[in-house]
């Protein structure tokens, strides 16, 4: 079957080739994918990866095949997954790692939504939010503009930052009810930051958290070491924490509830740059070069208008 697998030597380190058909495992499904969706830091890490190997974890498609341990959707229905392999026409994945799509929602709108998504939420979730005043940095990206939506949902007080005065495009509509490049013009301290960015701007943001306030370290898209003053992570009064994100386990009711937001027009699945993916290369690269507002989505084959 034909898929994207890992090529170190081609554009993005990603090109369309073949693989073996997937072999599912009693509680997986295996599905037609019809879209995937790439995220930056899949593209980063691709050549990182052994040759050959197919890459990706977003996509959305037909169950053309029922978990053999009835667990699951049955065959025919339409489900967005998260699973390892997902850029192959088709793919294997665990019934509890996938969600079916509402009749309302468009199989490319939930193919952008899984690790996306999911990583906003369940960071949103780590502590109460309502009321209180939330960072985002690297608001313009793809977890970053979920987690503006959410956070604003969740009743916070939403403070998007983003690299360039560009990037601040659309984020006030999506409920950011500040915009800030960098983090200048901060003034105030903040409850929790989620940070996307990391380097010396983490280390600037844990100087603005609260009495009890905490970050969690997302991505790391600046590349950069994140250098901390000695002291500055003593604190007398209620703990500040610093935590990662990275639980990806089981995530189908997870992106169930994303869904039915987006069914419900609660939540704009923010897909900036869509094609086939015989471009690969030129999202790719429009990915690393942040020319992408949000997500990049590439349809597969047959059905691919769904």
């Amino acid at each position: 079957m034909r898929a994207l697998v890992v090529d170190p030597g081609a554009p993005g380190a990603l090109r369309l080739g073949t693989a073996p058909e997937p072999r599912p495992t009693p509680g997986q499904l295996v599905l037609d994918v019809r879209h995937i969706s790439l995220n930056r830091g899949e593209v980063v890490f691709a050549g990182r990866r052994p040759a050959g190997t197919v890459h990706g974890y977003d996509a959305a498609g037909i169950v053309v095949r029922a978990a053999a341990d009835g667990t699951g959707p049955a065959v025919g229905a339409r489900v967005a997954a998260f699973g390892e392999g997902a850029w192959a026409r088709r793919m294997a994945v665990d019934t509890a790692s996938g969600a079916e799509v509402p009749d309302e929602v468009g199989l490319a709108d939930a193919a952008a939504l899984p690790m996306a998504g999911v990583t906003a939420l369940r960071t949103l979730r780590s502590r109460d939010i309502l009321g209180r005043r939330v960072l985002i940095t690297g608001a313009a990206g793809g977890v970053g503009r979920y987690a503006v939506q959410l956070a604003a949902l969740g009743g916070a007080h939403v403070v998007a930052s983003v690299g360039s005065p560009a990037r601040a495009a659309g984020l006030a509509g999506l409920g950011a009810h500040e915009v800030v490049v960098g983090l200048k013009g901060v003034d105030r301290p903040v409850d929790l930051v989620l940070d996307n960015v990391g380097g010396p701007q983490l280390a600037a943001a844990w100087e603005l958290l609260a009495p009890g306030g905490g970050v969690v370290n997302i991505g790391w898209a600046s590349e950069e070491p994140a250098v901390f003053a000695p002291y500055s992570l003593f604190f007398v009064g209620p703990s500040k924490t610093m935590s990662t994100f990275g639980d990806v386990h089981e995530v189908g009711p997870d992106l169930a509830t994303l869904l039915g937001f987006l069914a419900a027009g609660r939540l704009s699945p923010e897909v900036d740059w869509r094609g086939s993916w015989e471009q690969v290369a030129d999202a790719a690269r429009a990915l690393l070069d942040r020319r992408i507002a949000g997500k990049a989505v590439l349809d597969v084959g047959p059905g691919a208008a769904d």
